[in-house]
């Protein structure tokens, strides 16, 4: 049972988020470009599920999945940039426990979602290259929503344990975490208790999220490049590799700097402390800020429609 002592200390407890260490004197200025990328991430992730709510033509699995990417996307911004802000405008590097572990689910449980629909958008171009004359048969709306709910669920459903895991410690190490956000493996190691159902259950949610995904994404790209190579027209060919071009961008945007941040965590133990939270930046704020940009560029329908509503 914990003592009263104990008991305060842990109830009182905050943790201290951290910017670029060293650049203090320059915080108002590296708050710009965070500003700039919160507002053209809100902007475009908005304007996107507003052109396919409002256009019936865009009512098809492609931009279903796309729309529920932007939520996505946009919740992420949501949960991240402020507190990012936060530090660099007012210097606000406090953050209570409940507040953090709010924080920590939400991002994890979003990036879990993200990494879903990337999956689901890949079986999308896997149908539609595989088998165009079935596409509208097979993947209808009603069987879609159903897709993007179960995969929303999962990642909800994976992520929740990981607050309720924290809570049972109590935290009286240096409360200084090396990011400007909370996140689980940041977090538990602040704690003077054992650390290895936490260990064990963060390996076991990425492996069951992330890397079950990203292995199946490979596999979908391995079966779209076996059909594709199967077409006997090389224009035709090409035509069919185009419509992946986007959503391999977004999956590079995604996967790349996850899969650097987490060996660095792991592998890099003299690696810079800058690079880390540089690495953490760009994983959480630049597929909300590029996905937008790069759907809008290659999807000629889309760039139309968003087009004629700004001229509107």
């Amino acid at each position: 049972m914990m003592s009263p002592l104990n008991d305060t200390k842990f109830s009182s407890a905050v943790f201290l988020l951290t910017g670029l260490p060293g650049q203090e004197d320059v915080h108002l200025w590296i708050s710009v470009p965070f500003c700039l990328m919160y507002v053209i991430s809100i902007v475009g992730n908005s304007l996107i599920l507003f052109i396919v709510k409002t256009d019936s033509s865009l009512h098809e699995p492609m931009y279903i999945f796309l729309s529920m990417l932007a939520i996505t996307d946009l919740a992420l911004s949501i949960v991240t940039i402020p507190t990012i802000l936060g530090i660099y405008l007012f210097n606000s590097r406090e953050i209570s426990l409940d507040a953090c572990f709010a924080q920590l689910f939400f991002i994890h449980s979003l990036q879990c979602i993200e990494s879903s629909l990337l999956l689901l958008m890949a079986f999308d171009r896997f149908i539609a290259i595989r088998e165009p004359l079935r596409y509208a048969s097979i993947l209808t709306l009603p069987r879609t929503a159903k897709m993007g709910l179960a995969f929303v669920l999962r990642g909800v459903a994976v992520i929740l344990p990981l607050p309720f895991l924290l809570r049972r410690f109590q935290y009286c190490r240096a409360n200084v975490l090396s990011h400007s956000y909370c996140l689980h493996q940041e977090v538990m190691k602040m704690a003077c208790s054992d650390i290895r159902i936490n260990n064990i259950y963060g390996l076991f949610t990425t492996l069951l999220t992330m890397g079950l995904d990203s292995l199946l994404i490979f596999l979908s790209y391995v079966m779209i490049i076996k059909t594709v190579l199967s077409v006997v027209s090389h224009t035709e060919c090409l035509r069919a590799l185009n419509t992946c071009v986007s959503h391999l961008c977004a999956v590079l945007l995604f996967y790349t700097p996850e899969i650097g941040l987490s060996m660095i965590h792991r592998f890099g133990k003299g690696s810079s402390p800058i690079l880390q939270i540089l690495l953490g930046y760009i994983s959480l704020l630049v597929p909300p800020l590029m996905n937008p940009i790069v759907y809008s560029v290659k999807s000629k329908h889309l760039r139309r429609r968003i087009i004629r509503a700004l001229v509107k």
